[in-house]
């Protein structure tokens, strides 16, 4: 067998040493889980996770988001001082933060900076486009853990302009630059035009040396939409890749889900999850705004208690992971009682208007 080359040992070292590097990023974020996870699990009253909002604004227009607009302003830093403060003094252990889209924002890089100051784990989720060598260098010296891409398909369509081809050069720059760890996720359901692109999207995660996720899509209230016999194949194929401890909690709800059968858990949303919008007010989820729609500053330890004991009615067919994922920390506490709600759950404004202002700005 003939010795190999010089040039294919320098690719398999540098292979090796992407893999490495990769490995320790992600030895990081879960040490840090790890160093913070007793304290939370013994403490109800410590939300686990919340999404922050800092702009509704996105500079994308994808076809089945409601979460945001195209003429909002940026959340001042100070009010996001405010509230990053005041989720620390709830215990607060991660703070992912969100929009529309979130690298709009101008100081983004100091609310990082803010949150990482009050010993938090500090997350963004991004389409990823505004990424640029100087913005990710910037990400890492403000102390960003985890950044998570959701990719929708390998070439633009008239849905999603969230493609494999179009965020590759992003892709190899975050893969040579990050100093926070990497997760790309895809998606598979009802209007996804092309389910295979999936499967291609979550290979060239791991050959980037990523993590990957899969979604199920669903609808305007977070409810499920069922799989096809084709995109079921997609599916297993991608849990398949995924493995993984992460694999395994989402497979618990999703093997369900993609069967169109309910799941039987405690959503505990409003608790140990909370989503905080652009104008500071505390709901259960993206899909759920208006309950309880609570200002951040007078959310206490009595609604978190509270919430954490009642059942929610959209549970059994929701599709919205990380909620889940929060919740299975508290699966084995006491079944949940039914109390009144703080106010009545509404769902989330339709997204229409939303658009229908944004024409009329740019008219």
């Amino acid at each position: 067998m003939p010795a190999p080359r010089r040039d294919q040992v320098k690719l398999l070292r540098t292979a090796a040493s992407e893999v490495m590097t990769e490995l320790l990023k992600r030895f990081r974020l879960w040490w840090r889980i790890a160093a913070k996870a007793p304290r939370a699990l013994l403490n109800v009253e410590r939300p686990i996770l919340v999404h922050l909002i800092v702009t509704r604004r996105c500079n994308l227009d994808c076809g089945y988001c409601n979460e945001y607009d195209q003429v909002s302003r940026p959340v001042p830093l100070e009010l996001l001082a405010k509230r990053v403060d005041r989720l620390a003094e709830l215990g607060t252990v991660a703070i992912t933060l969100s929009g529309g889209e979130p690298l709009l924002h101008p100081r983004l890089e100091e609310i990082v900076m803010r949150i990482a100051s009050r010993r938090m784990i500090v997350t963004l989720i991004s389409n990823g486009y505004l990424l640029s060598r100087e913005r990710i260098e910037s990400l890492n010296l403000a102390g960003l853990d985890h950044l998570e891409i959701s990719i929708d398909n390998v070439e633009p369509d008239a849905v999603s302009r969230k493609s494999l081809r179009l965020l590759e050069p992003k892709l190899r720059w975050l893969a040579e630059h990050a100093r926070f760890s990497v997760a790309i996720n895809s998606v598979v359901g009802s209007g996804v035009a092309q389910p295979e692109d999936a499967l291609t999207i979550a290979r060239r995660a791991r050959e980037l040396g990523f993590m990957s996720s899969v979604g199920i899509v669903h609808d305007g209230e977070g409810q499920l939409q069922p799989l096809r016999l084709r995109e079921m194949e997609v599916y297993r194929a991608l849990k398949r890749l995924e493995g993984g401890l992460l694999g395994r909690i989402n497979g618990r709800f999703q093997s369900n889900l993609a069967h169109g059968r309910p799941n039987d858990w405690r959503c505990r949303a409003g608790a140990r999850y909370l989503y905080v919008d652009e104008s500071g007010l505390v709901h259960y989820c993206s899909q759920q705004r208006g309950t309880p729609g609570v200002a951040l500053d007078e959310y206490t330890r009595a609604h978190i208690r509270r919430e954490l004991r009642v059942p929610k009615a959209c549970a059994p067919y929701c599709t919205i992971n990380c909620v889940q994922q929060i919740s299975l920390i508290d699966a084995w506490r006491a079944p949940q009682a039914a109390a009144d709600a703080w106010r009545p759950a509404r769902p989330v404004a339709a997204r229409e208007p939303a658009r229908s202002s944004a024409r009329e700005a740019e008219g």
